[in-house]
């Protein structure tokens, strides 16, 4: 039998314990299709602190969730085995070891075929996931959506960080440039070619700008075509929203995505 929301008319949905969507939880990965996985990780942050408790506010706000998407039809329960993992136990006070706790993890995940479905934290988090996911499945395609490129060489002295996630994706050889998007980048920079390095690897860039006062689902359709058959690791960065819709969040640029752009982007990911 496949894993259920738990009804609001079974428990009141304020009452019972807050898993992503009230889900199981389950011990491993084995016999899933995909699993919630939360990163509380925020030590790899250069402005706002607070990410480290995203999965636990992500996992409060949906026990609002059903299981069937009245917009898009979706009903994925009917046919996925899907359940709650909990959080990885991260490293406060480190964050080459918090990363080297994630990898690990997601190499014991992915061994079972399981999909992981992310919960953050930081940005710094996705670099071990790619690490496992390219462990896996070899170099991947990304749909990156953010305000920020986050290919920043270093930080304060730092090869490790929020910002410099995907240079170190590419220079590891995680990443298939020619399937890599950037979407809704934006905001005031250092110099105007701070964008220049993600196109000189061949990644698309998609500013902000090109996004304004229009549907995505033309660039959807064409970044569908461009990814392929093959593996794409989906990063969403909740800064790629624009701060009047996620205000909280750790480095606001203005201009950004409007909430409907942004679930329009996911869903026309998961149709392709």
């Amino acid at each position: 039998m496949l894993n259920q929301p738990q009804s609001g008319n079974e428990m009141p949905r304020f009452a019972g314990i807050p898993t992503m969507m009230r889900l199981p939880v389950a011990d491993d990965a084995q016999g899933l299709a995909a699993a919630f996985v939360g990163i509380p990780l925020d030590i790899g942050t250069s402005n706002r602190s607070g990410t480290r408790y995203g999965p636990r506010q992500i996992r409060q706000e949906s026990v609002m969730l059903r299981p069937y998407n009245m917009g898009t039809g979706a009903a994925p329960f009917e046919r996925l085995q899907v359940a709650d993992l909990g959080d990885i136990a991260i490293n406060p006070y480190s964050l080459e070891d918090s990363v080297r706790r994630i990898e690990l993890a997601y190499n014991g995940i992915l061994s079972h075929g399981c999909v992981p479905l992310t919960l953050g934290g930081d940005h710094t988090l996705t670099l071990p996931i790619l690490r496992a996911v390219a462990r896996r499945y070899g170099p991947v395609g990304l749909i990156h959506v953010d305000a920020h490129s986050d290919t920043n060489e270093e930080m304060f002295g730092e090869k490790l960080a929020h910002g410099t996630t995907f240079r170190r994706a590419y220079e590891e050889g995680l990443l298939a440039p020619q399937r890599v998007v950037q979407i809704g980048l934006r905001g005031s920079g250092y110099a105007a070619d701070d964008f220049d390095w993600s196109r000189r690897q061949g990644f698309r860039v998609v500013p902000a700008e090109a996004c304004w006062y229009r549907s995505l689902a033309p660039l959807m359709a064409e970044v569908r075509e461009q990814m392929g058959d093959a593996p794409v690791y989906l990063s969403f960065d909740i800064d790629g929203l624009d701060p009047a819709f996620a205000p909280g969040t750790g480095t606001p640029e203005v201009g950004g995505l409007s909430v409907w752009q942004g679930a329009g982007d996911r869903q026309r990911v998961q149709r392709g």
